[in-house]
């Protein structure tokens, strides 16, 4: 919820007759420090993400899943200086931002309006937020979505849809005026993302053989070392947002420690209860989900309800997870089933457990239901607006230049196909493809 508490709608008192009215902020060196090391760690989760992706698929495939996240920083990054934060924050109307600042224009060392921080530092935290949202999509639709096409979704993903939806929450857009909590990202970041995932993955298609054959990671230590590393940088996603060193820093930096804690020993229990064995996979995609579902949360909620938070999303996302893999839907590394569940479920549990002891308006279990029907209107709405949008860019992008890979390069691997290269071999496949192509 970073516009709104920047300009005093959350986390402020309306003086009273013997109040002195608030001044405004002046420059901190102390608060600028802490968004600085925030921005270096959220931007760290985008490899992080990499590693976490990257381990998950096969083998002859990994370079391709990690070029996937990698490159979002280019290209989002470029967008967002270029246009994305201007539609975003520059003021503007309800729906949309407006392009007074474009190719940054007005975005200097001044501070930035309602903060402390200079209007430099606000403009590189929030595109690191960008960046990471649009890197989360292309765990759907890893092993056969063609790269070119892949760059030209990332580009209009990031305008259309993140850009606006952002504005909407953030940038004075109509869900905050309205009171929508979105603390973190559990909306802008993690609904938008699992959506946009869902929709990919149907129009993009399913794998080759898949459903007649298991698709296994192939370095699970790889894995984990992603998840720990994205666990570190949420600290920077979640306790940042605070955008000063304050209590409500310390409140989501505990929140998010405890919620995916919680998930996790929930998680294991669920899969000893099933099968007997609590799984190194599911060990980590319950630290995901416990951090994405107290995202949204975190500065709202006390520390008691981060980790029911995290318990209880952990039960829908591991049933999500276990019947899509039943069904049709070849969502590869399950975007919608940890990210598009979690933050949903953690968008609803905000209007339950928000509270006025805790920095946040009350919620349900305060005695107040007009919270938890803000929220899902919220959720409803993104969805809603994700997921046409997003087929819209597919189906326009597939008319240009077609989504998939060929059957060959798919079945022979999209990291020779796609790049010329080979993640563990002595590169004698990537020069033949190079051979060929010469």
């Amino acid at each position: 919820m970073h516009f709104l508490r920047g300009v005093g709608i959350i986390g402020s008192r309306t003086p009273g007759p013997h109040t002195a009215p608030t001044l405004p902020p002046a420059f901190s060196p102390t608060d600028t420090l802490f968004v600085l090391i925030s921005t270096a760690l959220v931007l760290l989760m985008t490899p992080a993400l990499a590693l976490f992706y990257g381990g998950l698929v096969r083998a002859k495939s990994i370079l391709n899943t990690m070029m996937m996240s990698l490159v979002a920083v280019g290209v989002v990054g470029v967008l967002w200086a270029s246009l994305g934060y201007s539609l975003a924050f520059a003021p503007g109307a309800e729906a949309l931002g407006g392009l007074g600042h474009v190719f940054m224009a007005g975005i200097d060392l001044e501070l930035r309006p309602g903060t402390t921080l200079p209007h430099l530092l606000y403009f590189a935290y929030q595109g690191t937020f960008a960046i990471i949202t649009v890197a989360l999509i292309s765990g759907a639709i890893v092993e056969r979505m063609r790269f070119a096409a892949y760059l030209l979704f990332l580009a209009a993903w990031t305008l259309i849809v993140y850009s606006p939806v952002a504005h909407w929450v953030w940038g004075g857009g109509w869900m905050g005026r309205l009171g929508v909590l979105d603390f973190a990202g559990g909306t802008v970041v993690h609904i938008t993302a699992g959506t946009a995932a869902w929709v990919a993955a149907l129009k993009v298609g399913p794998r080759l053989d898949h459903g007649r054959q298991a698709f296994l990671p192939h370095n699970v230590p790889m894995m984990l070392t992603g998840a720990a590393l994205l666990w570190f940088g949420w600290v920077g996603f979640n306790g940042g947002s605070a955008l000063a060193v304050n209590g409500i820093a310390v409140q989501a930096t505990v929140n998010t420690l405890l919620a995916p804690m919680a998930a996790m020993m929930m998680w294991m229990v669920i899969e000893l209860w099933r099968t007997g064995r609590a799984t190194a996979v599911g060990a980590g995609t319950a630290l995901v989900v416990g951090l994405v579902a107290i995202t949204p949360a975190c500065g709202f909620v006390s520390p008691r309800a981060a980790l029911a938070i995290g318990a209880l999303a952990a039960i829908p996302c591991h049933f999500a997870i276990v019947y899509r893999a039943r069904t049709r839907l070849d969502d590869s590394l399950d975007v919608l089933g940890a990210h598009g569940t979690g933050g949903v479920v953690g968008a609803l549990l905000t209007g339950v457990v928000t509270s006025t002891a805790w920095n946040g308006p009350a919620g349900l279990l305060d005695g107040s239901v007009r919270q938890l029907g803000l929220q899902a209107l919220g959720v409803v709405a993104t969805i809603a607006y994700t997921a046409i949008a997003t087929w819209g860019i597919l189906t326009l992008i597939g008319m240009v230049t077609p989504l998939r890979v060929s059957a060959r390069d798919e079945a022979g691997g999209v990291d020779v196909g796609e790049h010329g290269e080979e993640g563990y071999s002595d590169g004698e496949g990537a020069i033949l493809v190079l051979q060929k192509s010469a």
